[in-house]
């Protein structure tokens, strides 16, 4: 069984919400695959770490 990462953004105000995006055990995110939303999403997360979001953490995908 192969296992999917996720790399997640955790609000600091809301703890409901919150960023993820598909990446490798190491969180690492390969952003050619990523639509041009999500990328743009993915940056701006980065972006906001300490600000708006946590530091963000690798987790098991969740099954969908």
């Amino acid at each position: 069984m192969v296992t999917e990462y996720e790399l997640r953004f955790q609000s600091l105000f809301d703890s409901g919400r919150g960023y993820a995006f598909p990446c490798d055990p190491k969180g690492q995110v390969d952003l050619d695959k990523l639509s041009d939303r999500a990328r743009n999403n993915y940056l701006y997360a980065r972006a906001m770490v300490g600000r708006e979001l946590a530091c963000p953490a690798v987790k098991p995908a969740a099954m969908h």
